[in-house]
């Protein structure tokens, strides 16, 4: 990608016009811009003032580095509420268990109200998550075959991967330690999926 394409981009996710950013650069017409996105050549200062108005770097209009994808995500970040165990998270007194905020990269402003993070105990699901290790989950009564999910039996929440049979639910620990659990029959009645694990954010 060129300097000019780099321009370009930013300048449209930011809903700005050639003739408006024409002007926040000091130029008089927006012709300046557009020879500037067609890959004419930039003083190494206006690349600098360029930057600043597009809230990039130079670096990156320079094509040193990557996009940064802070820009585009700094939208999309909510504080989500902390739990200290996955059956606090899911509880009728939820809110009393609440031990910190933490924030979260949500593409869906709907998803946001369902989605929670939970402190993890235990080491059933390890290495892929460990003990101390908070995950971040969406809130939902479904989830797709072999997903990681939180499930409520009976007034305990567990984490498993699922796997669905014709009359069955399979809880599999990751942790080969952890023998599967097979619920089946009027167990199931007793069971419920409560929410896809969206995220894992490792322990310090």
């Amino acid at each position: 990608m060129t300097i000019g394409e780099r321009v370009k981009l930013l300048r449209e996710k930011k809903g700005m016009t050639q003739e408006e950013l024409a002007i926040k650069l000091g130029y008089k017409t927006k012709s300046s811009v557009t020879h500037i996105e067609k890959g004419r050549d930039i003083p190494r200062s206006m690349v600098v003032k360029i930057a600043e108005t597009l809230d990039t770097t130079p670096a990156y209009l320079m094509g040193w580095e990557e996009p940064n994808q802070e820009i585009e995500q700094m939208n999309s970040v909510y504080m989500r509420p902390v739990f200290d165990s996955v059956s606090a998270g899911f509880g009728a007194y939820a809110s009393n268990d609440i031990i910190g905020y933490t924030p979260v990269i949500i593409d869906n402003p709907h998803d946001v109200d369902d989605t929670i993070c939970i402190k993890v105990r235990g080491n059933s699901m390890y290495p892929k998550i460990e003990e101390g290790d908070t995950i971040v989950v969406r809130k939902q009564d479904a989830v797709d075959d072999g997903r990681i999910a939180v499930v409520l039996i009976g007034d305990d929440a567990v984490v498993k991967k699922v796997e669905f049979g014709k009359d069955s639910l399979t809880l599999i620990s990751i942790n080969p330690e952890y023998p599967p659990r097979i619920i089946e029959g009027p167990d199931l009645e007793n069971v419920r999926i409560v929410g896809l694990v969206r995220q894992v954010i490792k322990a310090v």
